[in-house]
């Protein structure tokens, strides 16, 4: 009789048709691509079956490994949901705790709040994993996610901990240099700082009624914290975080009202881990000194 094929490749299988490519698929399990290649010729051959079609544009899967990916991706959860549970079950107060937040909240936020975490939990390891895609709790890639959307999952423990303004703001250094934009109509006469693929500043503004495009902003970037970085250089006018502008010396919260949705905050978990002790600390932990930043 054939021995069973090894969970690792199968879940090497399970990545390269959820990731859409053998590269995608590598850096998502952190392996190289001849490694992957070789699981799934090393699958196929334990099958039988062929599960993929070599193509110019990668591989292909065949309708037998679509068949097969849904049990398969089912068996994935089920094995991070024991993970999981497992770790519920413990009492050891040591351990590490995966944390994902936007690039911004990662930079800018978190150092401060991780400093008096560690002072109160100093065999709690922290990971953090600044992003701004939704990292999945459902398959362990984080522990803790602190979001800017509310989470819809039912397995999951959210807490909204509440909003952010967003504001227009300048260096000091800046306005000294331009001068002081006094209403909404002045604004657009100095040098602005956005996004260059996002165009989210230029729906909110038509809503607004404004009529704006990529030309009126002079520096533009698709990363934030780099924008956060030449507002604070001096170089224009970009939008903040107000707590995060109010609290940086130099940093002018521009009084302009331009109607800026505000940043919810969501303090998520799973809930077979909400029982974990490690987990819960630093979960409350987030909250307390979120709290504290969001209420400044």
């Amino acid at each position: 009789m054939n021995r069973q094929p090894d969970w690792s490749l199968w879940r090497s299988f399970a990545a390269v048709i959820a990731n859409g490519s053998l590269s995608a698929a590598a850096r998502a399990l952190k392996l190289s691509q001849p490694t992957l290649g070789r699981h799934i010729e090393a699958l196929e051959a334990g099958l039988g079956l062929p599960l993929f079609e070599r193509t110019l544009t990668g591989l292909k899967p065949t309708a037998a490994a679509l068949q097969l990916y849904g049990p398969v991706a089912e068996a994935e959860a089920n094995l991070a949901t024991a993970t999981m549970l497992a770790e519920g079950a413990q009492a050891e107060p040591g351990g590490t705790v995966r944390i994902t937040a936007s690039a911004m909240i990662s930079n800018y936020v978190l150092p401060d709040l991780l400093l008096g975490i560690r002072e109160r939990h100093p065999r709690i390891a922290i990971e953090v994993v600044p992003s701004d895609s939704a990292e999945n709790l459902l398959l362990r890639e984080a522990d803790i996610a602190i979001r800017m959307f509310r989470p819809t999952q039912l397995e999951l423990v959210t807490r909204r901990l509440g909003d952010i303004a967003l504001v227009p703001a300048a260096h000091e250094r800046y306005l000294e240099r331009r001068g002081t934009p006094a209403s909404v109509d002045a604004l657009w006469s100095h040098d602005l700082i956005g996004f260059d693929r996002s165009d989210a500043i230029l729906l909110h503004a038509r809503n607004l009624g404004i009529t704006l495009s990529r030309d009126n902003f002079v520096l533009r970037s698709d990363d934030q914290p780099h924008l956060w970085e030449l507002i604070k250089a001096g170089l224009g006018i970009g939008f903040a975080q107000e707590n995060l502008a109010r609290r940086t010396p130099g940093i002018v919260a521009l009084p302009i009202d331009l109607a800026i949705p505000p940043l919810e905050i969501w303090l998520t978990t799973h809930r077979d881990l909400f029982t974990s002790h490690r987990i819960r600390a630093i979960y409350d932990a987030l909250a307390e000194g979120l709290l504290t930043y969001i209420n400044a």
